[in-house]
């Protein structure tokens, strides 16, 4: 038999939630300065599958529980054939959870969420590329910027999931204010609008710099500002609600972890705008004050008991399947979109060695919309060149229109992309 592994604390509400519209897939990939060339990329591809047990896996399903089996072979590698996170059914995670993907130029990998989080996907990119430059061109592969070499074992840290160890004593509660929810008219053909900024990183960092706020602190702060601008627009004063942008959070430098499964919980960061009207400059000092007060590994220790600790549940543990699909359903309704109006996840700066910088010309980062955010965002810095990808599956693009303007009107220099006809 093919071994096989529960899935991750966090990894367990996807499947669960996931229906014939939505799916929790995330895309990473890397810009070359050469057209790939699809039979080493599928060498490549084949040669890491001994060093990542943990994403080489498809979704099983138990009467208890689901779980992820090893695949007896690597997927094959495709050229990009329709927009960017395509629907992943539960076929295709049957036969396995990722996909690779070319197009020109571009690598790309779409995971589905329950095998690892953005920064266990940035490894896995990486180290991809890694080893298709090692082919292609003889560079050698250096572990730095945690990148795996093939012909390195897979370590039981890897495989670890973390939760389990860095779980608190006691959970801390659940309860916050219902958000403002951003709205449009759905796609009926199901397409996933992307619209990406280009800026440079250097700009980026000075401005944030200039309002003592961290990158993801000061595009949180325009966000927000943004947010709170559409409300006005379309909610009479007394019905306004709070504006709250949910922010992934890597526990693995907050605890030391090393695993490449999930590791990461969110954090909801905003204000309610009924209170005052808040200046750039207020709402980058209440993300850094809301964030130095809830980003402790006390807090998220206890964070990620509210979660580990009920599945320790004996009744919850014996319980079919269904069962815990109606209850983890019911959960998720309740907790989990309710508290934020969108996603913004920043991976940072993708660290490369030098020996692959004159190859890689950029990287980005995508995560797909929620089951009831119409709208998230992504961001990833390579280089000087920093990609905001905002992608929707409504046809309105106020948001974005907003968003980029308000970056321009701050003195930040912004290309836009966009896939739409």
């Amino acid at each position: 038999m093919r071994p096989w592994m529960r899935l991750d604390n966090a990894a367990l509400i996807f499947p669960a939630t996931q229906n014939s519209r939505w799916v929790n897939t995330f895309r990473l990939s890397a810009d070359l300065a050469e057209t790939v060339d699809p039979a080493l990329l599928g060498q490549a591809v084949r040669d890491l599958m001994p060093r990542f047990p943990t994403v080489y896996v498809r979704l099983g399903r138990g009467l208890f529980w689901y779980y992820l089996q090893a695949v007896d072979k690597a997927p094959d590698v495709i050229p990009e054939y329709a927009y960017p996170l395509t629907h992943m059914s539960r076929r295709e995670q049957k036969r396995c959870c990722f996909r690779v993907l070319y197009h020109e130029n571009r690598i790309a990998v779409e995971f589905f969420h329950a095998i690892t989080d953005g920064t266990g996907g940035e490894i896995f990119l990486k180290s991809l590329v890694a080893r298709y430059l090692e082919l292609r061109y003889g560079v050698p592969v250096e572990t730095v910027f945690g990148i795996r070499d093939r012909r390195d074992a897979p370590t039981a840290e890897e495989r670890r999931d973390a939760f389990q160890t860095y779980t608190g004593d006691f959970p801390m509660s659940r309860r916050e204010d219902t958000v403002y929810r951003l709205f449009g008219t759905p796609d009926a053909t199901g397409f996933m609008h992307v619209i990406t900024g280009i800026v440079p990183t250097g700009e980026l960092i000075r401005k944030a710099r200039e309002y003592g706020a961290t990158v993801t602190g000061f595009l949180a702060a325009v966000m927000l500002k943004t947010i709170i601008g559409m409300q006005e627009g379309h909610v009479r004063r007394e019905k306004r609600r709070p504006v709250k942008v949910t922010i992934p959070i890597n526990l693995r430098k907050v605890f030391g972890a090393d695993t490449l499964r999930n590791f990461a919980l969110v954090l909801n960061i905003g204000v309610d705008p009924r209170l005052k009207d808040y200046s750039l400059a207020d709402l980058c000092r209440e993300y850094r004050h809301q964030m130095d007060l809830e980003n402790t590994p006390e807090r998220m220790a206890a964070r990620i008991a509210a979660n580990v600790l009920p599945a320790r549940n004996k009744l919850l543990r014996i319980a079919p399947l269904f069962i815990k699909n109606i209850a983890m359903r019911s959960v998720y309704n309740r907790c989990g979109e309710r508290k934020g109006c969108i996603n913004i996840s920043n991976l940072g700066s993708i660290g490369l060695p030098e020996g692959m910088r004159p190859y890689v010309t950029r990287v980005d980062f995508m995560i797909g919309v929620q089951l009831s955010y119409p709208n998230n965002c992504s961001v990833a810095s390579c280089g000087d060149v920093t990609t905001i990808n905002m992608i929707r599956n409504i046809r309105e693009t106020e948001l974005e229109r907003r968003f980029f303007s308000e970056l321009v009107r701050l003195g930040i220099p912004v290309s836009v992309e966009s896939n739409d006809p």
